[in-house]
């Protein structure tokens, strides 16, 4: 089979294909005496595997998930794809906390925050799904500026911070810069949520892609399990 024949399939180039080769993500491929490469049937699962995972999975994951079905290791490889899916499954949760703070004055009028009246980085690091260190570079951008606690010294956060934290992690997830959380932040101080609100709603909406890519490129990965069965 043609490295030509299956780029056009999947409608790209063939350096694609040599750039997975050279990556580890697909068997050996043997050469004829002249040089060319010879894909076979199951080269060719493995690359069309490889562009369905790629929109809801990433390249990243597709780097780790592949050497494991050529080692022959399809349960490691399998339970990756699913700690995947349990991320973005967690993403939607947050944007969706996000969605609903944006709708709400204060966050004490969340039950779970009514009876707190401060709370540890670590709580809202939990909280909003990122980690204590981004919130710390949040501070030090000027994003945040949580109170001390007067005896410890330790950061302390109100349900106020927890808000902001919210609002600043989906704008930035959403691939936008600093100085876009910056002027998000200054449309919240004069109750202007529309720009947080409008990214926000993109945001559920891309989850939403992500999850129909991913069923997708379960389906292809599936096709691979049982062309890789099929032949070893």
């Amino acid at each position: 089979m043609r490295g030509i024949d299956i780029a056009k399939k999947l409608n790209i180039s063939t350096s694609a294909l040599r750039h997975y080769e050279s990556w580890g993500l697909v068997p050996k491929v043997e050469r004829e005496k002249n040089g060319y490469r010879i894909y076979t049937v199951e080269h060719e699962a493995y690359f069309q595997c490889i562009r369905a995972l790629l929109p809801g999975f990433g390249m990243e994951l597709i780097k780790e998930l592949m050497p494991l079905i050529i080692r022959g290791n399809k349960t490691e490889a399998l339970w990756l794809v699913n700690q995947a899916q349990v991320k973005l499954h967690t993403e939607k949760e947050t944007v969706q906390k996000t969605a609903e703070v944006l709708e709400l004055n204060e966050l004490m009028e969340i039950p779970r925050f009514s009876d707190r009246n401060y709370f540890t980085i670590g709580d809202v690091a939990r909280e909003a799904n990122v980690s204590t260190s981004a919130i710390r570079h949040w501070e030090k951008e000027g994003l945040i500026t949580p109170d001390r606690h007067k005896d410890s010294g330790f950061r302390i956060y109100n349900a106020s911070d927890i808000r902001r934290v919210l609002i600043i992690r989906t704008v930035q997830k959403a691939a936008y810069s600093l100085n876009i959380v910056r002027e998000v932040l200054a449309d919240l101080e004069k109750n202007n949520i529309a720009q947080a609100k409008e990214i926000t709603l993109k945001s559920l909406a891309y989850n939403d892609y992500a999850l129909e890519e991913q069923v997708r490129g379960i389906a292809a990965l599936q096709n691979l399990l049982d062309v890789v069965s099929k032949l070893h």
